[in-house]
């Protein structure tokens, strides 16, 4: 249990991320990276944002923020996302990990837009590795076929593949090895129960701590 509680020991973590950071995966995400040794998290979350718009910030939906172990900040009547530089530069974390995927997955369309999408990816990741920060980028896992996005599972898939081969120099989580199609339950097709962003949640926290380079920035840090 004491090794395990290290994973992250003294690491801090801007988490930033769609609309599913309305949702039970913000504090699921904060609890398990706390519970890994974790020194501060600060998640900021968007509905509807694409990769682009945490590179140009825009008006969105709803939006939600929350640093450490702070009651979340919630705005459901409309927010604006953050331009990543700032966010780093505030908060001078040793990993950015963002869950964006479903706002680039275009389930609606049956041709996939890559020039856009390679466009707002190349230019947030841009944004980040000129900073210096190590990322993680979280894909999309499977939802409900159909359903109020249309989330079919072969449009999943796709945005999956287009993603991994995309986000580097960030480090891909596909989230699609864990949970089968439809095993997490949704209410909409696309955002989950909270038995399922709890499942999603673990699961990407585990991934994160097996990863060289977080070995790596722990031992940096102990030094």
């Amino acid at each position: 249990m004491a090794m395990a509680a290290a994973a992250l020991a003294g690491l801090s973590f801007l988490v930033i991320g769609e609309s599913h950071m309305m949702y039970e995966l913000r504090d699921a995400l904060h609890a398990d990276l706390d519970a890994q040794g974790a020194a501060y998290v600060h998640s900021v979350g968007a509905c509807g944002a694409s990769a682009i718009d945490w590179v140009k910030p825009r008006k969105v939906d709803c939006g939600a923020e929350k640093k450490n172990d702070a009651p979340a900040k919630l705005n459901t009547a409309g927010s604006e996302t953050q331009a990543i530089k700032q966010l780093i530069a505030s908060d001078k974390p040793d990993v950015v990990l963002l869950v964006i995927g479903d706002t680039m997955g275009s389930y609606d369309n049956e041709t996939f837009p890559k020039a856009w999408a390679w466009q707002g990816v190349s230019a947030l990741t841009k944004e980040i590795a000129a900073t210096g920060t190590r990322c993680v980028w979280v894909g999309p896992p499977y939802g409900k076929a159909g359903g109020k996005y249309n989330k079919k599972d072969d449009r999943v898939e796709r945005a999956d593949r287009f993603l991994a081969a995309n986000v580097s120099p960030c480090v891909y989580i596909n989230s699609l090895k864990f949970a089968k199609p439809g095993q997490w339950r949704t209410f909409d097709g696309q955002h989950f129960a909270a038995d399922g962003y709890a499942a999603w949640s673990k699961a990407i926290v585990g991934e994160v701590t097996q990863m060289p380079m977080i070995e790596q920035l722990r031992k940096a840090k102990a030094q």
